[in-house]
């Protein structure tokens, strides 16, 4: 190892091999919300050293991320979170093709945003209708997605999980997603990071409805390490998809 630049891949391909490697390398991804889980699994994705990563987010870094979103510091406040995390992105590994926009992911026309030459979709969006939208569109593509479901109002590490939508249980996001799909006629059995935990009373997730810019946002408590997990975990089972050890 010669630099920082051959370094920086030397534990990934100790344990996933050159080849493993070599496919993360040729991998499209694109993350649609950059908040408290789409950071962390932009993050991770690109860590692994995914060759190319799309990201999507109309919103700015403001004082409330602070608790838990990986692009806000104060001394991002107020800047696009899609700058900050392409320039995260860049710091890591310079050599990862990054692609970034600031345009308000509608129902209509989803798939004029969404490559379709990415290998897999993570939707990290909190807009329920533009988050079926989303996954509706990229199923009639033919596209892997992977959905996060609602992380605010719990607590536990322990109670997250991995599975197909129609198997979920305690999350009111699911439910409404669910309801959602079904009127698109879309598929529920598509996988998605999930919690076994009841919502805290008082906390339950009241995802964002409609798909005008600027509209009024619902308040749900989190904390740092839950919607980190979910991103987390997200970007582990695209990881493994990619590798084709799903």
């Amino acid at each position: 190892m010669n630099g920082p630049e051959d370094a920086y891949a030397e534990r990934t391909r100790l344990l996933v091999g050159a080849g493993g490697l070599a496919a993360l390398r040729r991998s499209h991804v694109f993350i649609a919300g950059l908040g408290g889980v789409g950071s962390y699994a932009a993050e991770a994705v690109a860590r692994a050293g995914v060759g190319r990563i799309t990201l999507l987010d109309h919103d700015a870094v403001s004082p409330s991320n602070l608790n838990r979103q990986l692009v806000a510091l104060r001394s991002t406040l107020h800047r696009p979170k899609v700058e900050v995390m392409s320039a995260r992105i860049a710091d890591i590994d310079p050599g990862i093709e990054v692609r970034a926009s600031t345009v308000f992911l509608r129902p209509d026309g989803v798939l004029e945003h969404v490559p379709a030459e990415a290998d897999y979709v993570i939707d990290c969006i909190d807009s329920i209708a533009c988050k079926a939208a989303l996954v509706a569109a990229c199923q009639s593509r033919g596209q892997r997605v992977i959905s996060s479901m609602g992380a605010g109002g719990r607590l536990d590490p322990t109670a997250i999980r991995v599975g197909p939508l129609a198997d979920t249980r305690t999350c009111p996001l699911a439910r409404q997603m669910r309801k959602r799909l079904r009127r698109l006629e879309a598929r529920l059995d598509y996988p998605v990071v999930y919690s076994l935990e009841e919502p805290r009373k008082g906390t339950e997730h009241r995802p964002i409805d409609g798909p005008v810019p600027g509209r009024a946002r619902s308040v749900n408590g989190t904390i740092a390490h839950l919607p980190a997990l979910f991103g987390l975990t997200a970007a582990g089972w695209v990881i493994q998809e990619l590798l084709g050890q799903g």
